[in-house]
């Protein structure tokens, strides 16, 4: 059963065209804006010791991924308000495999975003950075994205549908210029960067460098990541139970 609703709830998904451009959109204009400025001219950026246009790539594939499982909540959100969560308790599925088609499904479009943006830069900008540097980036970028798929469902465990909206806005925004998805970090005050290594999307950002790089402490990120994957995850739990034991 469980198997099968993953298999439905991602056929869905994929075909939501609305879904799939709200999440692809906003990275690709993003991509062809600052890709535009920074491709194709042999710069490196002095931070990372990256083509700039490899950290654009990075930074807008991980904006992308990030917005792509966090929308998972808008869905969660709307079976909540209809009370379709509460009819599948009484079917075969049980709460760990709902739970798991939901991460999966983030993780999937997660990686659709990632691999577009991955995409979409190699045929315009013709990064010279050899194939498995890519390959290792997009890796580090995909599994980084976990922490915010988990934020994802708890927003749609929590979310009224009114207050789902500027919810999603608030927590996105904030962990992109957090995470120097838009806005590099070094313009900020000191104590910004400080306070940045604490969220997932400022690991996010730094897996992907470290992946295009192949090289740098992945312990540190790793163990980032893994803590918010955990703490996220006995929160879901706990609340889907709460839900569960109220209805």
């Amino acid at each position: 059963m469980s198997i099968a609703y993953l298999g439905l709830e991602s056929l869905r998904q994929i075909k939501n065209a609305r879904a799939m451009i709200f999440t692809l959109a906003v990275p690709l204009v993003m991509l062809f804006a600052f890709g535009g400025t920074f491709g194709g001219n042999g710069q490196f950026d002095s931070v990372t010791k990256l083509p700039w246009i490899v950290v654009t790539t990075i930074q807008v594939a991980g904006y992308g991924g990030m917005m792509a499982a966090l929308s998972q909540a808008f869905n969660i959100v709307t079976e909540r308000s209809i009370g379709w969560n509460r009819q599948l308790r009484i079917t075969p599925l049980s709460g760990t495999g709902y739970l798991l088609s939901k991460l999966i499904t983030a993780m999937l479009m997660g990686l659709v975003s990632i691999l577009v943006i991955f995409s979409v830069s190699g045929i315009l900008y013709h990064s010279d950075l050899p194939f498995m540097n890519w390959l290792m980036a997009g890796l580090g970028l995909w599994c980084g994205v976990i922490p915010f798929a988990l934020i994802g469902i708890l927003i749609g465990q929590f979310a009224k549908p009114e207050y789902a909206q500027p919810l999603f806005m608030a927590v996105f925004m904030g962990m992109a210029v957090l995470g120097g998805l838009w806005i590099p970090l070094q313009i900020f005050p000191a104590w910004v960067a400080d306070v940045a290594q604490v969220v997932p999307s400022y690991w996010l950002n730094r897996i992907g460098q470290m992946g295009a790089h192949v090289s740098g402490d992945i312990l540190t990120p790793a163990v980032v990541l893994l803590g918010w994957t955990l703490v996220l995850g006995l929160f879901i739990v706990w609340r889907y139970r709460r839900d569960a034991a109220r209805s």
